[in-house]
């Protein structure tokens, strides 16, 4: 298992589509993925859990994946909620 704090810095409000889009990035490995903030923990991989996360830019998530593509997964969940466009 393998986790990172990330601030995240997406551009706009954290609806629909760039929910759609973590849960698609997620949803390409086979390592479970979660992202944990103030004692919750949402399967990355749902897009219902996502929703109700109610996430917004400047928010500090802790990325935890575990499975056999940890790494790679962690790398690309932390680069995307991390990005400035």
């Amino acid at each position: 298992m393998v986790s990172e704090k990330v601030t995240v810095h997406l551009s706009g409000s954290l609806e629909n589509r760039p929910i759609a889009m973590i849960v698609q990035l997620a949803s390409q490995f086979r390592s479970e993925i979660h992202l944990e903030s103030d004692n919750r923990s949402i399967n990355a991989k749902s897009i219902m859990g996502m929703m109700t996360m109610g996430i917004d830019s400047g928010d500090e998530l802790t990325v935890v994946a575990n499975g056999q593509d940890e790494e790679e997964a962690l790398k690309q969940m932390v680069a995307f909620l991390s990005q400035n466009s």
